[in-house]
């Protein structure tokens, strides 16, 4: 059996002022650091075989509390990285309404490719898939631990599961360092015969420590 966590950095300044990220590269901020300490013996118990992170460093500081407590390396990965939010980065939710009106409008209502530059999101989900594909792969028949974003982990856990976007819009968002998990594993089809490959399944999803801070949405 593969297992596959994956799992969403710790909180920001600009998650905490609901500014759009992206590809922006905006580190913890001590809440944040904080989450992802409180996390990590939780992901320790779960004996990790490797721990694969996006390289913008909110992950890859969140990969770090767990790598201090088990040793392991972190691989970086770029195809890990949030959405691409094109012209949005760096403003205000409120700004974006204002700016982007018509744009704002269509990704409210769901649309995967709604302009201003937004990365569509069949390529995102498709770019995070193949990297946990891999990772997946690296370890078979083990643990790994993936330090992504909201939006990414969404979109590559819909991927890797055949869902489409408007299935995904009823799948919550992942709080600051909780976490979904996969499984890859065989199942008997009879007695004495080959074990069929079942495929991934979501086995869990927004597992974690509770905080007490406001959950926000992933960017």
């Amino acid at each position: 059996m593969t297992r596959l966590i994956v799992w969403r950095h710790g909180n920001t300044d600009w998650n905490a002022a609901n500014r759009v990220q992206g590809q922006t590269d905006v580190p913890l901020n001590e809440l944040g650091r904080d989450q992802a300490r409180a996390a990590a013996p939780l992901l320790a118990s779960l004996r990790p075989d490797a721990i694969v992170s996006s390289d913008l460093s909110r992950a890859a500081e969140t990969a770090d509390a767990l790598a201090a407590l088990t040793g392991l390396p972190v691989r970086a990965d770029a195809r890990l990285r949030e959405r691409h939010f094109g012209q949005w980065q760096g403003l205000h939710l409120t700004e974006v309404a204002e700016r982007f009106p018509d744009e704002y409008a269509r990704w409210r209502a769901g649309d995967p490719a709604p302009g201003a530059d937004l990365e569509p999101l069949h390529d995102l989900g498709e770019r995070v898939a193949a990297a946990l594909l891999e990772a997946a792969d690296a370890a078979h028949g083990g643990t790994v631990v993936i330090a992504t974003h909201g939006g990414a982990s969404r979109q590559g856990v819909g991927h890797l599961l055949g869902w489409d976007s408007g299935v995904l819009r009823g799948l919550g968002s992942l709080a600051n360092c909780h976490w979904t998990e996969l499984r890859h594993a065989p199942r008997a089809t009879a007695v004495g015969r080959a074990h069929e490959v079942q495929g991934w399944q979501l086995r869990g999803h927004n597992v974690g420590l509770i905080t007490a801070a406001a959950v926000v949405d992933a960017f």
